[in-house]
């Protein structure tokens, strides 16, 4: 198995464009990812939280996301998206991507058998590596 990873990506005012949809779907498709849950939740502006149904979020004929009916492997649970909620702005809606990174499966096989352990890992944000690269760039 590959090292499996989240998202939450929020969506302000409820304004969801599916933009990147088709380039999710293209990951997929390239047998890159392999997404095991995905689902939506909005944040009204009195804080409350509540789920969304795919179904709920193609009415406007303009935004598909039937593809990604039912990708759900049961690895998020309730408090997983009262947590995601907490990161939300009032008014607001996500996305919960939880994805498995496929092509780093036969990487982390190949290195299992030849003895090595994975003994750490982490993330670099973006907006960490823009201002790295702003530092060293010399003054005009």
């Amino acid at each position: 198995m590959g090292p499996i990873d989240y998202l939450v990506v929020e969506f302000p005012g409820n304004r969801m464009t599916g933009e990147g949809f088709p380039l999710l779907v293209d990951l997929v498709d390239r047998g890159l990812i392999r997404i095991l849950d995905l689902t939506f939740i909005r944040k009204d502006t009195d804080g409350s939280v509540a789920g969304l149904e795919i179904a709920d979020l193609t009415g406007d004929g303009e935004l598909d996301l039937a593809v990604f009916d039912g990708a759900s492997s049961g690895l998020l649970g309730q408090d997983d998206l009262e947590e995601a909620a907490a990161a939300l702005e009032p008014g607001s809606s996500a996305g919960v991507l939880v994805y498995e990174n496929l092509w780093a499966a036969p990487f982390a096989a190949a290195l299992r058998r030849g003895g090595a352990e994975l003994v750490a890992s982490g993330r670099i944000p973006v907006s960490a590596v823009l201002a790295a690269l702003d530092a060293t760039e010399p003054a005009p």
